[in-house]
C-alpha cells in the first residue's frame, strides 16, 4: 500500500477519557460488513443495474487515449488552461494538479505545460481579472458541468464565450475550448450539451453514474492532471491498489476504510461531531478541500454526519491547535504525514549562532517538519483527542490515486453506517431554486447591447 494508517491513539485504553471505547469501535467495525460485503459484489460488475460505476473507474485505460490527445494539444498550444466548474468539477482536478503545479501561481517554466487556473466561484471581479490578464489566443478552457445546467459554469462559460467571439472570432470556440458533461437521455441533450454543439465545441462524457463529488479518477480530474504532465494511468493505479487491499481483506478490521468509517461513527456515537483533516504536505492541502465537500455533502442528512475542517500542519499549528487542544473535545483528528526528515539544506553553525536557535544547527527543514507532525500528534493524543495517523511513503500520483479511492471507500461505508444515501444533495437544490427566483425578480434582463456570444451562435 501507498500509506498506512495508525488509529491506536483514537482508543480510550491508550489516551484516556476522550479516546474511543474499544467495544464501541469493534462493533461499528463488524457492522462495516454490511457494506464491505455489498462493494465486493457491486465491484464484480459494476456497471450492471443497481451497482456501483464507480469501482469501474480505476482500471479503466481505453479512455485515456483520447484525454492524451487533448492534454497533448492543450499543453503544446496554451500558456494558460481555465477550468470551470464548481464543487465535484474542480476540487478533484485542483488536488491532483497540486502535484505539480505548487504553489499556485509560480511562474511558468519552459516545458512544464500551462499553468492552470480552476475558476470555481464566480465573484466577477477575480473572475474578470483572471481572464482579462490573459492572452486568449494563448489560453484553453475547460468546462466541466455533471448536469449540463450549473448556473454558476454556465454564467463563466458564456462571460468568456463573449470575450472569446470578440476577440477572436466565433470559430475560436471549438479550437480552445472542450467541455465534460453527461451524454444525451433518451435523445435529449442537456443545456451545457446543447449550448457546446452550437459553437462545436468538442465534447466528452461525464460518467451519468459517477457523483461529481466522486469523478476524480474520471475525465473530470485527469484531463486537467494530465495537461500539468501527470501520469493518469498511475493515479488510477494507486486507486486500483487501495480498492483491491480494501475489498480483499479478510476481516472488517484488516479494511482500512472501513476501519475508517467505523471510526468516525463511534466517535459520532461518543459526542465528536467534527472531523479533522490535517495534512503536513502543501502539496495536500488541497486534497483537505476535495476530502470536506466529499465527507459533508455525502453524510450531512437527516439530521446525521460530522462536520468536516480542513487544516495545515504547520500553519494551524499557529492558529487552529490552540482550540484543538484547549477547546471542546468534540473533535475526531486525522493528521496525513509525508517523507520529510532529511529533505531540505542544512543549517550551518556560522549562521544560527545565536543560542536560542542551537537545537536548528546541523537539522533541515524536513527535520522540523517531521519533529513538528509527530509532535502534534502526540500533544494531541496526551490532551485526551483522539488521533488518527496515515503516513504517506511518497507524495505522487500513485498515493494520491490510493489516497482518494480510501477516503471515498470510507465515506461510502460511513453513509451505511448512518443510514443515508452518500450520492445525493437534495438540500443543495433548495439553493440553486431560491437563487433563480432572485434572479426574475429583478426583471427583464435585456442587454443594450447584443453580446457577441448571442450574435456568433449557430442555430440549435
Amino acid at each position: 500500500m501507498h500509506f498506512d494508517q495508525d488509529i491506536a491513539t483514537c482508543l480510550a485504553g491508550r489516551i484516556g477519557e476522550g479516546g474511543i471505547p474499544e467495544a464501541e469501535l469493534e462493533a461499528a467495525i463488524v457492522a462495516t460488513g454490511r457494506a464491505l460485503d455489498r462493494l465486493r459484489g457491486q465491484a464484480r460488475d459494476p456497471r450492471a443495474s443497481g451497482s456501483l460505476p464507480l469501482l469501474a473507474v480505476p482500471s479503466a485505460r481505453s479512455d485515456l487515449t483520447a484525454l492524451k490527445d487533448v492534454a497533448s494539444r492543450f499543453r503544446g498550444s496554451f500558456d494558460d488552461v481555465l477550468v470551470l466548474g464548481t464543487g465535484g468539477s474542480s476540487l478533484g482536478g485542483q488536488t491532483l494538479c497540486a502535484l505539480a503545479h505548487w504553489p499556485v501561481g509560480l511562474p511558468r517554466k519552459t516545458g512544464s505545460g500551462p499553468r492552470l487556473h480552476f475558476l470555481d466561484n464566480i465573484d466577477p471581479a477575480t473572475f474578470g481579472r483572471i481572464y482579462g490578464s490573459l492572452d486568449l489566443a494563448r489560453t484553453g478552457v475547460i468546462v466541466v458541468s455533471k448536469s449540463g445546467s450549473t448556473a454558476e459554469t454556465a454564467m463563466q462559460f458564456f462571460t468568456l464565450a463573449d470575450a472569446y467571439i470578440e476577440r477572436l472570432g466565433k470559430d475560436s470556440l471549438a479550437k480552445h475550448m472542450v467541455a465534460i458533461t453527461e451524454p444525451a437521455v433518451n435523445g435529449k441533450a442537456n443545456p451545457l450539451r446543447r449550448a457546446a454543439g452550437r459553437f462545436g465545441i468538442p465534447l466528452f462524457e461525464h460518467d451519468p453514474g459517477v457523483g461529481g463529488r466522486y469523478s476524480a479518477l474520471t475525465n473530470v480530474g485527469l484531463l486537467p492532471a494530465m495537461i500539468a504532465g501527470l501520469d493518469a494511468k498511475k493515479v488510477r493505479d494507486g486507486a486500483q491498489a487501495a480498492l483491491d487491499a480494501a475489498l480483499a481483506a479478510k476481516t472488517a478490521a484488516d479494511s482500512a476504510p472501513a476501519v475508517g468509517a467505523a471510526l468516525a461513527v463511534a466517535a459520532s456515537r461518543q459526542g465528536l461531531s467534527q472531523s479533522v483533516l490535517m495534512p503536513y504536505v502543501d502539496r495536500l492541502a488541497p486534497f483537505a478541500f476535495w476530502y470536506r465537500q466529499l465527507w459533508a455533502e455525502s453524510l450531512g442528512k437527516d439530521g446525521k454526519g460530522t462536520t468536516p475542517i480542513n487544516a495545515l500542519g504547520t500553519v494551524d499549528q499557529h492558529s487552529q491547535v490552540q482550540l484543538y487542544l484547549g477547546g471542546p473535545k468534540d473533535k475526531l483528528y486525522t493528521l496525513i504525514f509525508g517523507p520529510a526528515e532529511g529533505a531540505g539544506d542544512m543549517v550551518m553553525p556560522n549562521l544560527a549562532t545565536e543560542p536560542e536557535f542551537s537545537y536548528l544547527v546541523g537539522r533541515t527543514m524536513g527535520d522540523l517538519l517531521d519533529a513538528e507532525q509527530r509532535a502534534t500528534a502526540e500533544t494531541l493524543a496526551r490532551n485526551g483527542r483522539p488521533t488518527r495517523v496515515l503516513r504517506v511513503a511518497s507524495i505522487g500520483e500513485e498515493s494520491m490515486g490510493a489516497l482518494m479511492m480510501h477516503f471515498m471507500l470510507e465515506t461510502i461505508i460511513a453513509a451505511d453506517l448512518l443510514g443515508v444515501d452518500p450520492f445525493d444533495q437534495p438540500k443543495v437544490e433548495e439553493g440553486k431554486v431560491l437563487a433563480r427566483q432572485y434572479l426574475a425578480a429583478m426583471g427583464p434582463a435585456v442587454p443594450t447591447t447584443a453580446p457577441a456570444v448571442l450574435a456568433g451562435a449557430k442555430p440549435a
